[in-house]
């Protein structure tokens, strides 16, 4: 290709020129060049225990109602983000995510609008709703809200897009190339893009000429995550410029990231693949390291401009490496490597940075087919301002377990529980080994684990369900009267 193929700038000159060549702005290029050099240079990324420690106590959310009444005078200056570029190709989908019905036949979409119309007519107050698509998200998403008349407000669009960035092949270090669907050589660049996105689109500068000096950033899977105007006053009480809200992790939490100190005192997020390969038990500790990131956000939005332009519009986040294969639905096709950053990284960056321990009821993330079962159960239920929360009886998610060669896709998931969800308001664990449909009106109680082959077994409707519950793989194709529980 050139007669300095081997120096170290010849591998992004590819990368850029093809990201040049589709007209993303030069702080999206320079952000990803960033990470690629950090790639190419050999830096893991990891955070060892060496460089953090675990943080054992936080203020909680709790008690916080004596800053209300300072945070309802201030809903007018804010904004809600909604981060909507997922497609949910974990669950085999295509489409946004967010279209998928969760709830009483209503899509994330549906209740974001009905949460966000709630808390104008509460609050008396225009607040902007704006969503942070990726390419793949943008089109359907505002196809969906076009059905909402009232809700885009003068000045504000209902979105702005994020940046994109090539895959790149493993195999090769060069950028990744599919004939059949060049889209598929593209990848949001992970949630961090959030701040960058927000100077080159512009929605920054608008949000800061109206007089919109705050936003709550969430993701547009987590439907406990509403505008809590106590929140709101405590951050700008206490003088926090950053902040992020907090949960206690259980079991069900242990494999993903959490909150951690740098040796210098300031607040960091770990994630899986931060940590190096010898740290994982101790990662998983969720008594050690006692609280995950909600990815509920709330940013002081002059600060961030500050920041912003000190850095070139591109913050220098944490680089995560992604390792997946080209054509996502197809796990045969060639390995690439994503580079993304995380929005919450940031919280290292702000000078008055915090965090508060809030309720779990603000957590209602569907990442999975799993999650999804459990939100769509009466283990959950939609609360009057529309968020969906875990339901009175209901002391913990429960832990659910689907076997992944017949419910991991959505298509698969629907097919096998076509009267909906059972009910779970009593049940501690669900874990289904083998190809098990569903009836209506089925019950699990305490901690259930269904073992079946590949042939398929239905449970009758209105059947109870608890302990373990086991068919023999003799007799395919018969319902649940014949299994045997032990």
């Amino acid at each position: 290709m050139s007669k300095n193929a081997n120096t170290p700038h010849e591998p992004e000159r590819a990368f850029i020129e093809r990201m040049r060549s589709h007209n993303l702005p030069e702080e999206a290029v320079k952000a990803f060049k960033l990470h690629l050099q950090r790639l190419l240079c050999g830096e893991s990324g990891f955070l060892s225990r060496e460089h953090i420690e675990p943080i054992h106590d936080l203020p909680t959310g709790d008690g916080l109602d004596v800053y209300r009444a300072t945070g309802e005078k201030m809903v007018r200056h804010v904004a809600l983000i909604k981060l909507n570029g997922g497609l949910g190709t974990s669950m085999g989908l295509s489409r946004a995510k967010s279209l998928i019905p969760v709830k009483n036949g209503l899509t994330f979409l549906d209740l974001i609008v009905r949460q966000t119309l709630w808390l104008r007519e509460k609050a008396g107050a225009p607040v902007p709703l704006v969503f942070m698509n990726s390419f793949r998200t943008d089109r359907d998403t505002l196809e969906l809200l076009e059905r909402y008349k009232g809700l885009k407000l003068d000045g504000f669009p209902l979105s702005f897009v994020q940046h994109r960035v090539p895959k790149i092949l493993e195999s090769t270090m060069t950028p990744a190339v599919h004939d059949k669907d060049p889209e598929l050589e593209w990848c949001p660049p992970g949630h961090g893009d959030l701040y960058t996105s927000l100077a080159t689109s512009g929605m920054l500068g608008r949000f800061l000429d109206r007089g919109i000096t705050y936003a709550f950033v969430s993701n547009a899977d987590n439907l406990g995550a509403v505008m809590d105007p106590a929140l709101l006053g405590y951050m700008a009480r206490t003088g926090a410029d950053f902040m992020i809200e907090v949960a206690r992790r259980s079991e069900v939490d242990r494999k993903g990231g959490h909150l951690c100190r740098l040796k210098d005192g300031r607040i960091a997020l770990r994630e899986a693949a931060q940590t190096p390969p010898d740290e994982r038990d101790e990662f998983q500790d969720t008594q050690l390291y006692r609280y995950f990131n909600t990815n509920n956000i709330w940013i002081h939005l002059p600060t961030l401009k500050d920041l912003l332009s000190r850095h070139g519009n591109v913050l220098p986040l944490t680089t995560i490496v992604n390792r997946k294969t080209l054509d996502p639905r197809d796990p045969s096709s060639p390995k690439v490597i994503q580079l993304e950053t995380a929005m919450g990284a940031a919280v290292s960056l702000f000078p008055k940075a915090a965090a508060i321990h809030v309720s779990r009821a603000r957590f209602s993330p569907v990442k999975t087919t799993n999650d999804l079962l459990a939100v769509r159960s009466d283990a959950y239920e939609l609360a009057p301002d529309f968020r969906v929360v875990l339901a009175t009886k209901a002391q913990t998610p429960p832990r659910i377990d689907l076997d992944r060669r017949f419910y991991t896709r959505i298509d698969q998931f629907e097919e096998r529980f076509p009267a909906g969800s059972p009910s779970l308001r009593s049940c501690s664990s669900f874990v289904v080994h083998g190809n098990v449909f569903f009836g209506s009106n089925v019950v699990a109680l305490g901690r259930v684990r269904i073992e079946a082959g590949d042939d398929p077994v239905t449970i009758p409707a209105h059947t109870r369900l608890e302990g373990t519950l086991t068919f023999r793989s003799s007799e395919p194709g018969r319902s649940a009267t014949h299994l045997y529980q032990t």
